[in-house]
């Protein structure tokens, strides 16, 4: 597509846009009165009008049934978890018993590494990208910790090459091969949270595996944003929240994958739980665990069924919206146009988009390094009813998300930074 630096221009690609009227589904935060130009769907996604009614359903049998709940109403609590298994797995890639709703995101993580990191003589190694989220790296380092090792030989970080700011494919696998006698687990963000860079999760977990490694993602900015086909890549775990692009609330349930290959395998480690335990035999309260089939046996308690309930409304939006391939094809676009309006169109003299230049390498997200002036940039666009994102040193993250942003939005904001970068 030829695009065009112009709001005339925006305006077409937002009528002829099918996901259009999504946007009327949230509510958009207010700035002196008219719609903020809000691009943080990669921190905490906007709420769904239908959120209210899904929660309150459920006070509903909360007040009518009380611990009856468990059992009676539309959506018995007993086995509210299920109620995802189809659409998680849709937008992840996986058959419905390889997911599960369940805990918060570095919980899940902890409990995951428990089983697909194990130590064991010259292979004690942990791989992960340079600059994971704080989250990671401090999980990774306790769980080495945890299993007696030191993290600064245990744990490797791959960075960017000099004067780069993303990951080149060929060095991550480079590094798999050169220290394939030392893995045990290779960790990476399915996302990185700070430049956008989607990694080839299908390549790196092929390396992992031929090398002998366990291989996991963190999928906090990648599920509900590009295209994962978890099983089929053969991934072994992963997790991530709900709270950025699945808009499910702050500190929403998160989730996990695990790869069927392990429904039944009892030799893992396992921090158990009681809503992991052989559901038929759950309230029979005896001694000795009993795993559940597939990733519901790493279930710990039972279902944060207010917090699952706003997970629920977001989910069906997408299921409505046709799934994450149909939305993803959006995202491209508004990601392509912002990208243009930044680069070719209208270069600040300022800035320096440090995000992949191809589509199929990003997520919905565009990280802007600026000079050192950057934070009065980013404080005289948060004047202008803009919400974009902050981090230091000097990067202005921007998420134009496809159930609610618009080509016109991206080109506002493209004009509003021009202005205030020259």
């Amino acid at each position: 597509m030829q695009f065009e630096f112009s709001e005339q221009f925006a305006t077409e690609l937002d009528n002829q846009d099918r996901f259009r009227s999504f946007r009327d589904r949230f509510y958009i935060p207010q700035h002196n009165q008219k719609d903020t130009l809000y691009f943080t769907g990669n921190s905490l996604g906007l709420m769904p009008k239908s959120t209210p009614d899904y929660i309150n359903k459920e006070l509903e049998s909360w007040k009518t049934y009380g611990v009856e709940g468990h059992f009676k109403g539309d959506n018995p609590w007993m086995y509210y978890h299920k109620i995802f298994s189809h659409q998680l797995a849709d937008l992840v890639g996986a058959i419905p018993t390889e997911v599960v709703a369940m805990n918060t995101l570095t919980t899940n993580l902890h409990l995951l590494l428990v089983s697909f990191y194990k130590p064991e003589g010259k292979r004690r190694k942990i791989m992960m990208e340079a600059g994971a989220f704080p989250s990671d790296q401090y999980a990774i380092e306790t769980q080495v910790k945890f299993h007696g090792g030191n993290p600064k030989t245990d744990i490797f970080e791959i960075a960017p090459r000099a004067g780069e700011y993303t990951l080149r494919s060929e060095d991550i696998l480079a590094s798999i091969d050169e220290h394939k006698d030392e893995i045990a687990t290779i960790m990476f963000g399915g996302v990185n949270y700070y430049t956008g860079q989607l990694f080839d999760i299908k390549t790196i977990t092929e390396a992992g595996h031929k090398v002998g490694a366990k291989v996991g993602f963190d999928l906090a900015h990648a599920i509900g944003n590009v295209v994962l086909e978890l099983h089929h890549w053969g991934v072994d775990f992963a997790c991530w929240c709900s709270y950025k692009y699945l808009n499910s609330g702050p500190g929403g349930v998160a989730g996990i994958f695990v790869h069927d290959r392990y429904a039944e395998d009892l030799t893992l480690n396992r921090f158990a739980g009681w809503w992991g335990h052989k559901e038929e035999e759950r309230f029979q309260m005896k001694k000795g665990f009993i795993p559940m089939y597939g990733a519901e046996a790493w279930q710990q308690s039972n279902a944060q069924v207010l917090s699952m309930a706003a997970h629920k409304a977001s989910l069906d939006i997408f299921t409505d919206a046709g799934g994450i391939k149909e939305l993803n094809k959006k995202s491209r676009e508004l990601t392509s146009y912002l990208f243009y309006c930044l680069t070719e169109a209208n270069r600040p003299k300022d800035i320096l988009v440090i995000t992949p230049c191809l589509a199929e390498e990003r997520g919905a997200q565009i990280s802007i390094l600026t000079g050192d002036n950057g934070k009065q940039i980013f404080d005289k666009l948060t004047k202008e009813g803009v919400v974009a994102d902050w981090r230091e040193p000097n990067v202005i993250r921007v998420a134009p998300v496809p159930l609610y942003n618009s080509f016109t939005d991206v080109y506002r904001f493209a004009k509003l930074l021009n202005e205030f970068a020259q």
